[in-house]
C-alpha cells in the first residue's frame, strides 16, 4: 500500500517442525521479485501473536520540504515543495502526547474497539533537508500516524496553529482532521514484545 517497514514481525503456524534457517531461506527465495527480505526466523511460543502480543510500536515519517524533488528517495519520503517550520510542528505535536480520544485522527475503516489510545512519544526533528516525525505507542488507530503528519504539515505551513491542533483533537470528529499524509514517508521501525 506504499508504506515501508524496517522492523515488521509476522507469525504463522506450520504443520510440522522446520529448521528456522531453512524457513527464512525459503521465504526469501520466493520473495525475490518483491522488495521484501526476511532477516530472521525463530520458533515462537504457541500463544505468540505478532499483532496482539506487541507491547509497543514505533513509526517514523519522513518529509522532504524543498523545491528539488527526491531522486534516490523517490516513493520513500513525502516531497513537499516548500519550507516547513519544524519548530512549530514540534510544539503542536506535543499537544497529541498522552492518553486521548483520537477519533479525529482515526480512519473510517478503523476496526479498533476504542479510539482512546496513549501516545508515548511524538517528536519532530530536522536533519539537513529532511523532517522526521517519530511516533511511539502501544498501538495505533488505522491511519493515525499519517493523520498526525498531515495535520502537523498544516502547522509547518503556517495554515494551522498549535491551538488549531488542540481544537481538532478535542472535536473528536474526523472532519476536524488535517489532510492525511501519503503513505510514501511512513515506516514501521520497531515492534516491542
Amino acid at each position: 500500500a506504499g508504506v515501508h517497514a524496517r522492523g515488521q514481525v509476522a507469525h504463522f503456524d506450520l504443520h510440522r517442525a522446520w529448521d528456522p534457517f531453512k524457513v527464512r531461506e525459503a521465504l526469501n527465495f520466493h520473495l525475490k521479485p518483491d522488495p521484501i527480505v526476511v532477516l530472521d526466523a525463530e520458533v515462537a511460543a504457541d500463544d505468540f501473536d505478532a499483532r496482539f502480543s506487541a507491547t509497543g510500536r514505533s513509526y517514523l515519517y519522513r518529509i522532504l520540504p524543498r523545491k528539488a524533488p527526491p531522486a534516490l528517495e523517490r516513493n520513500r519520503v513525502w516531497w513537499v515543495r516548500h519550507p516547513l517550520d519544524a519548530g512549530a510542528m514540534a510544539e503542536a505535536a506535543s499537544r497529541m502526547l498522552g492518553r486521548h480520544d483520537f477519533t479525529t485522527f482515526r480512519s473510517v475503516q478503523c476496526q479498533a474497539k476504542s479510539p482512546v489510545k496513549t501516545v508515548d512519544e511524538i517528536s519532530v526533528a530536522r536533519y539537513a533537508d529532511e523532517i522526521e516525525i517519530t511516533c511511539r505507542a502501544r498501538s495505533f488507530l488505522h491511519n493515525q500516524v499519517r493523520s498526525f503528519v498531515g495535520t502537523l504539515k498544516q502547522v509547518g505551513e503556517g495554515k494551522w496553529t498549535k491551538r488549531d491542533v488542540e481544537r481538532a483533537l478535542a472535536a473528536k470528529d474526523r472532519a476536524a482532521c488535517g489532510p492525511v499524509a501519503p503513505p510514501d514517508g511512513l515506516y514501521l521501525v520497531r515492534v516491542d514484545y
